[in-house]
């Protein structure tokens, strides 16, 4: 939605908006000239306007109820970014159950860092630019294209990455796999017909979407292979292939197998588009990825705290996959389930999903605006953790949760913040607490 905002403010229009917090997208909003209030209320909302909305916001919110009240024309935020793709540009989508922030956003800084000055809406900050959204007078228009309800289908991108399909958003997609392979049906074949489908092919669920002829990537049998991986502490590297012809080498400071398949699909994508692979080339190799995906938010006494958006199971071994790196350290994985529907539904891969770090810290569920569901809390799910590795389970905010892991931590741990809620706030309370306390280290 702060992307959208912030891409209305650069073209021209007048922004208000609501939200139940304050944050940093909220102040980058406040100094392009939106009025912005913390908290929802009819009188918010101007009885002149265009209200857009996202999924999140029901139709008992008094703004909603109001805008309907007055009959005012009210959008889905995917009607108003479908309406911007469609201004006159190349349009490159990213898509899957995980890696479209990471993705869209290399997308983005490449295109961006080699001056060829795209337009994009992403779903995070991206590195050394500080903004998630946009608008410029370039050709190619870049966006994060979300699946969680159904909304993807109004999208017609040019060129389309299938980053990969598994069950998730199960409180929408009822039939799990099925259904979310049916709404990529057909939102594959609503597309034009000289449309480029790029998928995963290593990925079963991505394989199984149908509708066309599509551009395969992948590690091992693909149009677009990565070979020749090597894992260093500091960077990757791997080899690009088309059709078992060598295209060029490719050296990246991300980690993890999942970011060789992220950069693989952003290279195959702008090379189907057409872009001089030349002059973007250089700039993988300066992405330090978007934010709250594996991002170092702190470091104090010799205790460094990295903050990750991961809340599925998958996406939370690709992002533990990375800490083989920390050699002889200490890392403690804290983890904020998301969602009580999330946890029901997917309790056991959750349960299987912490297998590389030494601790599993695990928080109150962060409810997203969810009821809570019978037998399924934090403390039962790190009781069950329990008995296959280290787990505590720690209740309270994540304030109150920083004040109880600040004196367990010694010089030299490694602490992963995990989920989509306000578990990102857990950086700072440890520093804050850091601070405040005058023998903060423990050799």
């Amino acid at each position: 939605m702060s992307g959208l905002a912030k891409y209305l403010l650069e073209n021209g229009y007048d922004v208000s908006g609501s939200d139940i917090n304050d944050s940093k997208y909220i102040d980058k909003l406040r100094d392009l000239g939106a009025k912005v209030y913390i908290g929802h209320d009819e009188k918010n909302l101007p009885e002149d306007c265009i209200v857009v909305a996202s999924t999140a916001i029901k139709e008992n919110n008094p703004e909603m109820q109001k805008a309907r009240r007055l009959g005012l024309e009210v959008y889905h935020r995917s009607d108003v970014l479908a309406k911007l793709s469609k201004m006159g540009k190349f349009f490159i989508g990213y898509s899957g159950t995980h890696g479209k922030t990471t993705t869209s956003g290399l997308c983005a800084y490449v295109l961006e860092k080699a001056g060829l000055k795209p337009s994009y809406v992403v779903g995070g900050m991206l590195p050394d630019i500080g903004t998630n959204a946009h608008s410029q007078d370039g050709k190619f228009f870049c966006a994060e294209l979300d699946e969680s309800d159904g909304t993807i289908v109004k999208y017609s991108p040019d060129v389309v990455v299938v980053n990969n399909l598994e069950a998730d958003h199960l409180d929408f997609y009822k039939n799990g796999l099925s259904s979310i392979i049916e709404t990529f049906d057909k939102f594959i074949l609503n597309l034009k017909p000289e449309a480029k489908v790029l998928i995963n092919n290593d990925c079963k669920g991505a394989t199984k979407i149908s509708g066309r002829e599509f551009i395969t990537y992948g590690l091992n049998s693909a149009d677009y292979v990565a070979k020749n991986v090597q894992y260093n502490e500091d960077f990757t590297t791997f080899d690009i292939y088309y059709r078992d012809e060598f295209l060029s080498d490719m050296k990246i400071c991300l980690k993890g197998i999942h970011n060789v398949y992220n950069t693989l699909a952003v290279y195959a994508s702008l090379r189907e588009l057409g872009v001089e692979m030349g002059l973007i080339k250089p700039h993988f190799a300066t992405f330090t990825g978007m934010g709250r995906r594996f991002q170092k938010v702190c470091e104090f006494c010799g205790i460094s705290v990295y903050d990750d958006y991961a809340h599925h199971p998958t996406e939370i071994k690709a992002t533990l996959s990375s800490v083989k790196s920390f050699k002889n350290k200490n890392v403690i994985a804290v983890f904020q389930p998301h969602r009580f529907t999330r946890l029901a539904n997917l309790w056991d891969d959750f349960l299987n999903a912490f297998g590389d770090v030494n601790l599993v810290v695990v928080t109150d569920i962060y409810a997203a605006s969810e009821k809570p569901l019978e037998g399924i809390n934090s403390e039962k799910f790190a009781e069950e953790l329990s008995a296959k590795q280290s787990a505590v389970y720690l209740n309270g905010d994540i304030k109150t949760v920083a004040q109880k892991l600040f004196p367990e931590l010694k010089s030299g741990d490694i602490v992963i913040g995990l989920g989509a809620g306000d578990i990102t706030n857990l950086g700072k309370e440890l520093l804050n607490l850091s601070k405040e306390t005058a023998n903060a280290c423990r050799k």
